[in-house]
């Protein structure tokens, strides 16, 4: 009787470590063929980064007294008192209000005195403002003062957005395990461990480039503050845009690459104990009289 014949399995094997190289710089020169748009915006940020990620320029002695002289005029005891004012008409102002937004005499002058103080704290604001944005001319927007500001910025928010991404997983994993439980799925903790990693890696990819985007908005703000001739602004603001997403992508690949590392190793050692286990059992067969029909 002729042994019935067994559909045989593909095995995908997996590229030698000595070898990962090689394919990695393939890719890479590849997509920077096929993209040479997106690859020199990269590589120009990655240069504005190492020109100006050690800070901007120094300030002269002049430059700093002057900066720290206009900064001294603002008066910030002002700003305060007018803000104080303000929410104290404010509260009033709600606490005098009737039902279903009615406004009696009472209600109509504590109105009027917050219009006011709002007034004034708006004026107030508007000078130190302007005093602020004066002493930061006289720094200049290349100065380690300008260039500190939009480092702060992008710190900021670039945390910001690994924190969102941290909140995010610590949620998806909780409902992961709910769904997990309530289907009663027998599942590996390998399957569950590529789960929880490929979200890891959505949510700090959106949450990072959420801060890009915030950051981008922001930076118009910043540059607009120090009053710079009109094509150094615009030059600047490219510049920061540029080199901000050249530090995200850097930062993406990078854990891209570390999670793709970490599991190709767990693949390549599974595939290596798979094959010892099929040596040896193909040695048994052979020792004990029985080869293996396939």
């Amino acid at each position: 009787m002729q042994r019935p014949h067994r559909p045989q399995q593909q095995i995908i094997a997996l590229p030698n470590p000595d070898q990962m190289g090689t394919l990695i710089l393939r890719g890479s020169v590849a997509f920077v063929r096929r993209n040479p748009v997106i690859s020199g915006t990269y590589f120009l940020g990655i240069l504005l980064l190492i020109i100006f990620g050690g800070g901007g320029r120094p300030l002269t002695p002049e430059q700093h007294y002057e900066y720290h002289r206009i900064l001294q005029t603002v008066d910030l005891q002002a700003e305060y008192r007018a803000t104080d004012d303000y929410w104290r008409a404010y509260h009033a102002y709600q606490a005098s209000r009737g039902w279903l937004w009615g406004c009696d005499a009472v209600c109509t002058r504590n109105y009027q005195r917050m219009k006011e103080a709002e007034r004034i704290m708006h004026l107030i604001q508007q000078e130190g403002a302007a005093r602020t944005a004066d002493a930061k001319n006289a720094a200049g927007l290349l100065s380690e003062i300008g260039i500190g500001e939009v480092q702060d910025s992008f710190w900021g928010y670039f945390h910001a957005g690994k924190r969102f991404a941290k909140r995010q997983t610590m949620w998806d994993m909780m409902f992961m395990g709910i769904r997990s439980m309530s289907r009663g799925r027998d599942e590996s903790w390998m399957e569950f461990a590529l789960k929880v990693l490929l979200q890891v890696l959505l949510n700090l990819s959106m949450g990072l480039v959420m801060a890009l985007i915030f950051f981008v908005m922001g930076l118009w703000t910043i540059v607009r503050s120090y009053q710079p001739n009109p094509l150094v602004a615009v030059l600047f603001f490219c510049g920061g845009a540029i080199a901000a997403f050249s530090f995200v992508v850097t930062y993406l690949l990078a854990v891209y690459g570390a999670a793709a590392g970490g599991v190709y190793t767990v693949l390549k050692v599974a595939e290596n104990a798979s094959q010892a286990r099929i040596a040896d059992q193909q040695r048994q067969r052979v020792q004990y009289g029985r080869p293996h029909y396939d």
